[in-house]
């Protein structure tokens, strides 16, 4: 087991430009093996987004662990989640974050990540059930934004609640091309975009739509 988790540390992460040093200790310490569903931790360490049911699968490891460096998290910053999914995720976020806030359209999911995450005694996150795909808060605003599923077009919700110097982790676009990005609000009426990397992850339940053309 311990081989693995050295082997995807340094095949699959380290050659995704994921370099900060307590990024790669933090990889060591939160066991992905015990976020996988029951009969896959075989797979918890491969290259490959493992299922999770309900149309749900957890990200590629170097994809979760890219996002979690180009956040920057502190111990100031509050996090808002957008799909709880495995609850691996949110334990790496919490791990370096202040708080995080977790949303879970599917309850089962919600459920059996919270239990995980209570027997790794992360007790600085708040697990909220329902659909978050175009904004949760009612007018909150978060340092930190995380979407978990693919979105065609980024609801402006979001950006906006960010709090100044805030960024957002969202993978946008349709398959089979879809880009990673880092927005921050680096003033109220300013926001800067940066593309990470293209990737290709399902979409959140009802993730907003473009207007499409019908013939």
């Amino acid at each position: 087991m311990e081989q693995a988790r050295f082997n995807m540390i340094e095949q699959q992460i380290r050659p995704c430009d994921v370099l900060e040093g307590r990024i790669l200790e933090l990889l060591k310490h939160v066991r992905r093996e015990q976020f996988v569903p029951n009969g896959m931790k075989e797979l918890a360490f491969a290259d490959m987004e493992i299922p999770l049911g309900y149309g749900v699968s957890m990200w590629q490891p170097k994809l979760e662990a890219r996002a979690v460096q180009e956040l920057h998290l502190g111990r100031d910053d509050g996090v808002l989640e957008v799909g709880t999914g495995s609850g691996y995720l949110t334990a790496l976020l919490s791990a370096l974050a202040g708080h995080v806030t977790t949303v879970e359209i599917v309850p089962e999911l919600s459920a059996a990540a919270k239990h995980r995450l209570a027997i790794n005694r992360h007790d600085n996150i708040t697990f909220e059930a329902g659909d978050a795909s175009h904004g949760w808060g009612n007018g909150v605003s978060y340092d930190v934004i995380v979407l978990t599923g693919s979105t065609p077009v980024l609801p402006e919700a979001f950006q906006k609640s960010l709090k100044t110097g805030g960024r957002l982790f969202a993978i946008v676009g349709d398959a089979p091309v879809m880009e990673a990005k880092l927005i921050t609000r680096v003033a109220p009426d300013t926001f800067e975009t940066r593309d990470i990397m293209e990737t290709c992850v399902a979409p959140l339940r009802n993730a907003e739509q473009p207007d499409r053309f019908v013939f």
